[in-house]
């Protein structure tokens, strides 16, 4: 008798609801003077604008949460050309934003494909390794194939030039063809053919701005005027914050002194504004999304949704690491967004969107784990594989 699953996975509500409203508050907080004094726009302009996207956000995380994930299976084929689609797009009729040209204007409006080649590229992974379980010890027949997809998206994406974009794009690349039972041997030779491939790609990219970004990330002090200046902006914002800090709206380094101040350095207005407490608050509120979404896919039967869960878990974990090491100094900056609270529609719209799709996982691990006791249906079949010893299952097509 089919029983019912449960609706939502209140963690999995709860945690990006508050990130995405607490970054609506922050965002019009470190925007607010420079809308005015720069821009020329309504002090409430971009925090207006990233409740827009806030809106449409969660129509899709309700619609990713209803629909059942195996239904992406069909779809492979048709989210690889869309991605491909998008990114040379963006190659023909791209927007330039900070050097970078990664948008493609609609209207007043810009998206940024490469965003949506995150969760693309952890459906088609996902699905791909999922076919290939039963032979993936086999590095030409089950790893390499995907591989060719993989090289030319982070070519692609590196040539726009985006390497945050890249350096995400391949950790999540990694985890995915590491968690699907593929020999360590193997997964070290990909990391380092994908490195070289990387460093080839990039080589003629390079420029004294780039370069200067990654000394600046170390010794930001040394060329305090240049290379170091958002660094250093960055640690007086921390600095000053302490552990309550001075107030919401209160900051001075969003002032012109920090740029990007409701982007790339958001939590470093976060930490002057709000202290240790505010910063604890978005940290806490992660930890629950990554956290949940492992458990997730630890307890998913189905190999399909735990690697969705594994991918999405690790999309949204190595890019908070990715701004966090920024704007802290122990990473170069690269521009890469706090997931679900700095500015940017397409980052949060992809969000929602996976935070939907591992919503929907939690629900059928449900269904999966009330009727442990049943029959397995046509459908999911288990079988015990020598491989990893995981619970895989086998899907009639």
């Amino acid at each position: 008798m089919k029983q019912k699953t449960k609706t939502f996975d209140f963690l999995l509500m709860i945690s990006p609801l508050l990130l995405s409203a607490f970054g609506v508050v922050m965002i019009y907080s470190a925007s607010m003077v420079t809308s005015v004094l720069v821009r020329e726009d309504p002090a409430y302009s971009m925090a207006l604008k990233q409740c827009m996207w806030l809106g449409i956000g969660l129509v899709i995380f309700l619609f990713a949460s209803y629909f059942k994930y195996t239904l992406y299976l069909k779809l492979t084929k048709w989210i690889v050309l869309l991605m491909f689609i998008g990114l040379l797009s963006v190659e023909l009729f791209g927007k330039t934003v900070n050097n970078s040209t990664s948008w493609l204007a609609l209207g007043s409006l810009s998206v940024q494909p490469s965003e949506f080649v995150k969760i693309g590229l952890i459906i088609y992974l996902a699905a791909i390794y999922t076919k290939k379980l039963a032979y993936i010890e086999d590095f030409f027949k089950a790893v390499l194939p995907p591989l060719v997809i993989i090289s030319a998206l982070l070519a692609l994406i590196i040539k726009q030039p985006d390497v945050g974009t890249a350096a995400i794009v391949f950790a999540i690349a990694c985890t995915i063809i590491f968690s699907s039972g593929i020999k360590f041997k193997h997964l070290s030779l990909l990391i380092f053919i994908g490195l070289l491939l990387l460093i080839a790609v990039s080589f003629n990219m390079v420029t004294d701005e780039k370069i200067s970004r990654f000394t600046g990330a170390y010794h930001p002090f040394e060329d305090a005027d240049e290379s170091g200046y958002q660094l250093i902006q960055s640690y007086i914002a921390i600095g000053t914050g302490g552990i309550s800090g001075v107030g919401i709206g209160q900051g001075i380094q969003k002032l012109g002194y920090l740029t990007q101040a409701e982007s790339d350095f958001i939590m470093a207005v976060v930490a002057e504004e709000l202290g240790l407490f505010g910063v604890l608050f978005v940290l806490v509120n992660l930890s629950i999304i990554v956290l949940r979404g492992l458990f997730i896919a630890k307890k998913c039967e189905n190999p399909f949704g735990s690697l969705l869960a594994i991918g999405i878990s690790s999309m949204i974990g190595i890019q908070a690491v990715i701004n966090l090491g920024a704007i802290s100094g122990l990473l170069p900056i690269t521009g890469v967004p706090l997931p679900f609270v700095s500015a940017g529609g397409s980052s949060l719209i992809v969000l929602l969107f996976s935070v939907g799709i591992l919503n929907n996982i939690a629900r059928h691990v449900n269904y999966q784990r009330f009727n442990e006791e049943t029959a397995d249906t046509e459908e999911t079949k288990v079988q015990k594989t020598p491989t990893t010893g995981r619970l895989r299952k086998n899907y009639s097509s």
